[in-house]
């Protein structure tokens, strides 16, 4: 696993967490107890941080960065990520805040200053352009992304549902190391 110090700053990881060795997470990276990172994720947290919560996971292939603090934008755009939060393969997180409960489809793309609220589910392949915010209990989809419908209760059960069978497998790739 690649855990890299930038200006003094190295990640800080949660309890019980999976890292696959061939991820990269740089700087200001805090990843919370039983959340788990797969194969080829950059977490590049160094202009600003990336927070990610308890029982989240961040699938194959994906990309997590920041936005610089600038005079426009003080805070810049940090990367909050929330708790039971799945990220599907090839995901792009740009600055943005996830809140909990969500699962952003594989090869979603989510800009910067954009908020997703809990409980939501992102389509495959959604753009959610910059500033935009998500709300709560929705399915949002296309290019860009557009709010389709309220979301199913299996739909809803299954956001928590699919944190739960990370920690399961993390768990199981961590005692399949020892």
């Amino acid at each position: 696993m690649a855990l890299r110090t930038y200006k003094s700053v190295a990640p800080n990881i949660g309890e019980r967490c999976y890292i696959d060795d061939s991820s990269v997470l740089v700087g200001d990276v805090t990843l919370g107890d039983d959340s788990s990172i797969w194969p080829l994720v950059a977490a590049r947290g160094d202009v600003n941080k990336i927070q990610i919560g308890e029982r989240t996971n961040v699938q194959d292939g994906s990309v997590l960065h920041v936005t610089r603090r600038t005079t426009q934008f003080p805070e810049g755009f940090p990367l909050i990520i929330g708790d039971d939060v799945t990220v599907g393969h090839k995901c792009m997180l740009h600055g943005c805040q996830l809140g909990n409960r969500i699962l952003v489809g594989m090869g979603a793309i989510i800009m910067d200053g954009a908020v997703v609220e809990d409980d939501v589910f992102i389509g495959a392949g959604t753009l959610v352009p910059p500033n935009k915010r998500l709300e709560s209990g929705y399915l949002y989809v296309g290019n860009p992304m557009q709010k389709k419908r309220p979301l199913k209760d299996s739909e809803s059960a299954f956001l928590k549902q699919s944190a739960i069978n990370y920690v399961m497998l993390k768990d199981e790739y961590i005692e399949d190391s020892l």
